[in-house]
């Protein structure tokens, strides 16, 4: 089974070189995999290493509070982190963070993957979530290394259940020293096939955004531009969270809507639709602050939503309304901002969790979606007095099932150091 494993390895390099032809995005991972080993030999050859894997930005936000809370216990060991999509990489190389280097993950052939590991001394090795290299992770463990996985998540389907995914399942028994598990269900499917070393911590992205309400979320013009109106942040939207947007223009003349892309690549088509928005980036430059005659703010650059939904009435997060995959709904919800999102999360357990508290609704498809959007805005502007309206119920809700979290990191950093 190894060498079907290395002959897809092989074939999914060969895939990608040629898709990157036609395709940016995967071209930047191929070209940027050629990096990799002259950036780890750089900046950590030869040192004692803690290692963080992150499949792409989502998880790499997952990881980021187990890696702060292990660098303060180990801080003379140098940090990488590594990504396998551009559009983790591509990110968070621009950001201040505590790693000393960040480089994509070599691809998983055996040569490259020794090379690559023996530049430095990997006393801690974590990925996250699900994104497992087979080759890496025995190499690592072969040389000593401890290995785990936080924010574990095991659903029906993946290959392991299948009847040809018993190899797949070995390695991890093998390779694997304790699984942190996001929900109890991932635990009791990893238990059947025989992944018992674990714990149920939670999500430790919970941690990650309750760490936004003890920062400076202040954003320049947001303030001026949302004045004494309603405010309705869409954040990583897609075609139908944009579709949203229409409707809302048009029922909402009175709320102000911001509008941050899942890609920048949307920008032009959203000015298409909306030719009398404002693009964030023209404000730099503006002599004038009145934005009483503007209805919409395109957001037309990166690292700006986390604080964007701070000033929020109510969220669009997108990516649920096709299979992408729903963006982070927990970055709007921890100021206690309402999250509308599509129905296909399977792979989100906390959209689940957040519409049992009440603190979010799922929708099939962008018309009911606006629909309810119209209806709970126009009510919480007629409601006075004492009584509570439903936004501000939801809001409520959303603000006391993320901050009532336990705190995973403490959980998963514990456990590592007892081991």
């Amino acid at each position: 089974m190894k060498s079907l494993y290395n002959l897809f390895v092989h074939l999914m390099i060969f895939g990608m070189k040629v898709f990157s032809l036609f395709d940016s995005k995967t071209k930047k991972g191929v070209r940027g995999r050629k990096e990799s080993l002259k950036i780890v030999r750089e900046k950590i050859q030869g040192h004692k290493v803690l290692w963080m894997h992150a499949a792409s930005l989502g998880e790499y936000e997952q990881g980021l509070p187990v890696l702060e809370k292990l660098k303060e216990q180990f801080p003379e060991h140098k940090t990488l982190v590594t990504f396998f999509s551009p559009s983790g990489y591509e990110n968070v190389k621009k950001r201040k963070q505590i790693a000393d280097a960040i480089c994509y993950l070599p691809f998983d052939r055996e040569k490259n993957v020794k090379e690559f590991v023996s530049t430095f001394e990997t006393e801690i090795f974590f990925t996250v979530k699900y994104d497992y290299w087979y080759n890496l992770l025995e190499e690592l463990k072969n040389r000593g290394t401890k290995n785990y996985v936080i924010s574990a998540l095991f659903y029906e389907h993946q290959i392991f259940f299948e009847s040809y995914g018993k190899w797949f399942a070995k390695q991890l028994q093998k390779n694997i020293d304790w699984f942190f598990h996001q929900t109890i269900k991932s635990q009791a499917l990893a238990k059947k096939i025989g992944l018992t070393h674990s714990t149920v911590s939670g999500d430790t992205r919970f941690d990650r955004v309750k760490q936004f309400l003890d920062r400076d979320n202040h954003l320049e013009f947001i303030e001026e531009f949302k004045g004494n109106q309603k405010l309705i942040a869409l954040g990583s939207s897609w075609q139908a969270e944009e579709d949203i947007a229409q409707v809302l223009v048009k029922k909402l003349p009175e709320t102000k809507i911001v509008i941050a892309p899942h890609d920048l690549h949307r920008v032009s088509q959203l000015k298409n639709l909306f030719p009398n928005a404002i693009l964030y980036s023209s404000l730099q430059n503006s002599q004038t602050s009145d934005f009483s005659n503007s209805q919409i703010l395109i957001i037309d650059s990166i690292g700006k939503l986390s604080k964007l939904y701070s000033y929020a009435d109510l969220a669009v997060v997108g990516g649920g309304f096709h299979s992408a995959g729903l963006h982070n709904i927990l970055e709007a919800a921890v100021y206690g901002v309402p999250v509308i999102f599509g129905n296909q999360y399977k792979k989100n357990p906390e959209a689940d969790a957040l519409i049992e508290a009440k603190g979010g609704k799922s929708f099939d498809d962008f018309v009911v979606a606006s629909a309810f959007i119209t209806e709970v805005i126009k009510k919480d502007s007629q409601t006075g007095g004492e009584e509570k309206s439903y936004l501000k119920e939801m809001s409520e809700k959303a603000f006391e099932f993320v901050n009532s979290q336990p705190d995973s990191t403490e959980i998963i950093v514990k456990k590592i150091l007892e081991k």
